[in-house]
């Protein structure tokens, strides 16, 4: 297949492609897929296609008719075909399309239709650009805009960058070659953006054992607005952040530095260590799978852990990062119902959105704890001689170096030979129960130089009354408090114990006058006798004995001083 791509009206946002494919058979169906690896989500991408035509070799139009959503049917004979549409390039994040007066980016997998046939052929995408444009991408070039795919897979896991004012900086990790392509302005230095990239990289490489491809692009996006977004890919990456910058500031620097390495880890795990039901992807349909805790929350925890033991990452700002995901965690009544497990399954359900109260857990936040817990189980048993990274090793041997897929039981099966033992109460438990981490993390964090201590909400209506307000609209309840029944999430207050101030006062009673869309409504709440809003957070421990800091040492290495 070879895809024609150019645009004329830049500001317009439409993007012109010109597919064609050879030697097509009687009656083609062609696709667009439905949603893109690395967002669990149907996108119905077709929604941004408008003038579709189909034309054959002499240039005659063929028939098109709809079969579904996002397919069609080709009324032609069998022979070559070429088929034309307009593609609108205008959702700035990692995952989707873009172009404006300044740049194209292209996410393929939104833009490209495909023969399902066909999927393993090669493909050909020939760009129409302005002179002072340079490319950037995964992809192999073979002329001046010309790039090559081995595969319809591969070329939609390569997306592209292509503007007249991209920066490049290299750097060398174990014989491959590592590019960053940077979209926009970035205030560090070449040697700033080295030096951290190349610690974290290196770490990465000698964990696994080996880095999966020659070449690797980090493309970024630094926009002067507000962003955070990471996507993994083949041999790359796109991220998006912003404000630019800001990025001079540790706080947002530390979030850049967070997110790439979270997605080079993604390398291996899910580009090629990829659950059995993703391989390969059905780019039509949901791809169901249970393991999102590996996918997601390994590659989460070990992001964060990579930049630690690099020494990239201080000791505060690694435990930072850690009270994060322990302060979601906590903050959220879905710990309570909904196993990691389950929220993975149903990711296709539930999306990326906060969902009704108390029904997902994110297997991002949950999925990096849960990795934790067992990174300290076998570091505990085994003095940090065994540790995750074995589990990692040994599930890239067994299912990623082959690409074969692995499932639930063979990601146990893995972790129990490291451990030496069952781990059935852990994934009972953790993975696919709603058992308390806490069970876990007081006795597991100590030992390795952390306290682990419970903290009550500061705010006095979440703490005693079991509510939570933003701009004074409810927008929480906590499960088994005197407010549970009482008020609802949508409340917006009027005013407390008569007063139009809505700083909730420290008394046992209150009187509230709420809007509940577009009633007026009078609530009294007792203070309860027990406590809400409560989350557990780290710290280190200030007189660690030796055998806290020896095992300190060897989880988070470099950082330790």
């Amino acid at each position: 297949m070879i895809y024609n791509i150019s645009f004329s009206k830049p500001t317009t946002h439409f993007l012109t492609f010109e597919v064609v494919i050879d030697s097509a058979k009687a009656n083609l169906l062609i696709q667009l897929p439905n949603w893109r690896p690395g967002r669990y989500q149907i996108q119905n991408f077709a929604k941004r296609i408008k003038n579709m035509a189909a034309f054959d070799a002499n240039g005659s139009p063929i028939a098109i008719s709809k079969e579904d959503k996002s397919s069609w049917r080709l009324s032609n004979e069998a022979g070559d075909v070429t088929i034309s549409y307009d593609y609108f390039a205008f959702a700035m994040d990692a995952g989707n399309s873009w172009l404006d007066d300044e740049q194209v980016y292209l996410n393929f997998i939104n833009c490209c239709i495909y023969d399902p046939e066909r999927l393993n052929d090669p493909c050909e995408v020939r760009l129409t650009l302005p002179e002072s444009y340079k490319i950037a991408s995964g992809l192999m070039s073979i002329s001046e805009n010309t790039l090559y795919s081995p595969s319809f897979y591969q070329l939609v896991d390569s997306p592209l960058f292509a503007s007249a004012t991209l920066r490049q900086v290299n750097y060398t990790s174990n014989n491959s070659h590592f590019h960053l392509w940077i979209q926009g302005e970035h205030p560090k230095s070449d040697e700033e953006l080295i030096s951290d990239f190349k610690a974290f990289t290196d770490l990465q490489i000698e964990v696994m054992g080996e880095f999966p491809c020659p070449e690797y692009h980090f493309l970024f996006q630094c926009l002067p607005y507000k962003h955070y977004h990471g996507v993994e890919h083949w041999n790359s990456t796109v991220i998006t952040i912003g404000p630019a910058a800001a990025l001079s500031e540790r706080s947002l620097y530390k979030e850049f530095l967070g997110v790439s390495s979270h997605e080079l880890f993604h390398t291996w795990n899910v580009i090629r260590l990829r659950p059995e039901e993703m391989t390969p992807y059905d780019f039509q349909n949901e791809n169901y799978h249970t393991t999102g805790f590996v996918t997601e929350g390994v590659t989460t925890y070990y992001g964060d852990l990579f930049l630690a033991r690099s020494g990239v990452f201080s000791l505060s700002e690694y435990l930072g990062e850690l009270n994060k995901l322990l302060k979601r965690h906590y903050e959220n009544e879905g710990r309570n119902t909904y196993s990691v497990a389950e929220s993975s399954f149903d990711l296709w359900l539930n999306g990326y959105e906060k969902g009704i109260p108390g029904r997902k857990v994110s297997i991002y936040n949950e999925g990096a704890l849960a990795a934790t817990i067992l990174d300290l189980l076998i570091r505990d048993k085994f003095d940090n001689q065994k540790s995750l990274d074995d589990v990692m090793h040994l599930m890239w041997r067994r299912h990623g170096k082959t690409f074969s897929g692995y499932s639930f039981d063979d990601y146990k099966v893995a972790a129990e030979e490291v451990f030496e033992a069952s781990l059935d109460t852990y994934f009972m438990e953790i993975v696919c129960g709603t058992s308390p981490y806490e069970t876990y993390l007081n006795k597991l964090l100590p030992k390795f130089g952390l306290s682990f201590e419970i903290h009550q909400s500061e705010q006095i209506e979440e703490r005693y009354f079991g509510f939570r307000l933003s701009e004074n609209t409810i927008i929480d309840i906590a499960s088994g408090s005197l407010a549970e029944g009482l008020l609802s999430i949508g409340d917006k207050i009027q005013s407390i114990n008569g007063s139009e101030s809505t700083d909730v006062p420290n008394q046992p009673e209150l009187t509230l006058i709420i809007n509940r869309f577009g009633r007026e409504m009078h609530i009294q709440l007792q203070r309860d006798i027990h406590e809400y809003f409560s989350i557990y957070q780290v710290k280190e421990i200030e007189r660690m004995d030796t055998s806290q800091r020896e095992r300190m040492k060897g989880w988070l290495e470099a950082c330790i001083q």
